[in-house]
């Protein structure tokens, strides 16, 4: 076997969205892109999100994921069961509305304001908590093309619905234990009539579908599922 002796291509930093308020940040091969704002689950900015921010990088985008539990436990990385799932939870259910569309509009702000990003579109791309801040970002902080995977409570916030004119694009699990399918119907609805909202069902798969590091991780339909959000999101913001 040769050894791989390249240098990585995916550079990455720490960089500071407010005080005390910190992002991962991961620049394509090329340095420059359109932006991509990264929202992570309830777990931080864990290594499976640090490697999801890699590959999208390696898909050309200059890739951003805060870290939205700054508040509370600045740094945290979490595991997917037992206690650290529980403290997850625990974090999540502390982090308000008013602080999560705080935290949306200034990681964006920071984003678009990058030399990397000049001049470029900007879209969103989140997972479960992060998914229905995505789509807080389509409503409330006009990024150009939001992609949502299972966004938990999205139903609840339907209100917005009206107030996103980019496109945005819905992922959810088919047999999801957390967001019935009556959650799902009811997004599916409220977008019925937005031209440029497209939702993709994975039937059979479980919550949390695209992390390898879960037990539910579902590789077919993770790929599928990239594959898609790729498009979208290169169509939209290239």
């Amino acid at each position: 076997m040769i050894p791989n002796t390249a240098e990585d291509p995916v550079a990455t930093r720490r960089i500071e969205i407010a005080p005390g308020f910190a992002g991962y940040l991961a620049l394509p091969p090329s340095g420059s892109g359109p932006a991509l704002l990264l929202l992570q689950e309830i777990f931080g900015i864990n290594t499976h999100i640090r490697a999801v921010a890699r590959q999208w990088a390696l898909d050309g985008f200059v890739v951003l994921a805060p870290d939205l539990f700054h508040r509370q436990a600045a740094g945290v990385e979490l595991g997917y069961s037992g206690d650290d799932h529980a403290r997850g939870m625990a974090l999540h259910q502390a982090y308000t509305h008013e602080q999560q569309l705080e935290d949306v509009a200034a990681a964006l702000q920071s984003l678009r304001a990058l030399p990397e990003t000049a001049g470029r579109r900007c879209g969103a791309l989140g997972y479960c908590m992060g998914g229905r801040l995505a789509y807080f970002a389509a409503a409330t902080a006009g990024v150009d093309a939001a992609v949502a995977y299972y966004g938990g409570r999205i139903q609840d916030h339907l209100a917005l619905a009206s107030q996103v004119r980019s496109p945005i694009q819905f992922h959810y699990a088919g047999a999801d234990d957390y967001i019935p399918d009556a959650a799902v119907q009811a997004v599916r609805a409220a977008f019925a009539g937005h031209d440029s909202a497209e939702f993709h069902v994975y039937p059979g798969t479980p919550h949390g579908f695209n992390c390898w590091a879960r037990e539910s991780y579902a590789p077919a339909a993770a790929a599928l599922a990239h594959g898609r959000a790729l498009q979208f999101l290169a169509a939209a913001l290239y």
